[in-house]
């Protein structure tokens, strides 16, 4: 029986940003994402420009992909079957995390929803130096396979590189992969809710 062929960690370039935006829209498809984010061609040009622009422009925010070197996409180039965005700034550097919402997408919904996200990481971190896992995705084939422990495992090293703290906001389904890797739910027990707040060192 022969075994996958490895999963390769590479930087993601803006050249991958069509292909990012497709996997993101396939890994995050339940109901609650889907009325953020509506699978529209507006709402993914979007998501495509705010990710161009970050990378672009915020040289802290550190794009990197898993790809499978045995299967391409239909450009010929291996397929991407996973990606993370770590944020190596603290709020106050980085701004605001998201551009204007698009027309497609329920500002205020949006705003709510996202704005409790960075009140939970205030309540936790404080002003505690710390990188973020703003975003990890992989592809529902590709799930247990090790990409994700790859891309969670490359900004943990950074961290204890330089002594600094790591933060995420979890799935439930994604709190197994934070916790070996020593993230810990440090969610506020008087208001559980579909995202845990998880801190590393």
């Amino acid at each position: 029986m022969s075994t996958p062929n490895p999963l390769v960690l590479e930087p993601a370039t803006v050249e991958d940003l069509p292909a990012i935006t497709d996997l993101w829209f396939t890994a995050f498809n339940d109901p609650g994402m889907r009325r953020l984010f509506p699978d529209t061609p507006g709402t993914r040009e979007w998501f495509t420009e705010a990710n161009r622009t970050d990378m672009l422009t915020k040289p802290f925010q550190k794009y990197i992909k898993i790809i499978d070197p045995s299967t391409t996409d239909t450009q010929g180039k291996a397929r991407i079957v996973a990606y993370a965005k770590w944020d190596l700034a603290m709020p106050d550097e980085r701004g605001d995390r998201f551009p204007p919402w698009h027309g497609d997408m329920p500002g205020q919904v949006c705003d709510t929803f996202f704005g409790g996200l960075e009140s939970e990481r205030r309540r936790v971190m404080g002003d505690r130096k710390h990188y973020y896992l703003d975003m990890l995705g992989t592809h529902p084939d590709y799930r247990r396979r090790g990409a994700g422990a790859m891309l969670v495992l490359w900004g943990c090293e950074i961290a204890d590189r330089e002594g600094v703290a790591a933060y995420i906001d979890a799935s439930k389904a994604g709190v197994p992969l934070y916790a070996k890797h020593g993230f810990v739910d440090r969610s506020d027990p008087a208001s559980p809710g579909e995202v845990v707040a998880m801190a590393r060192g």
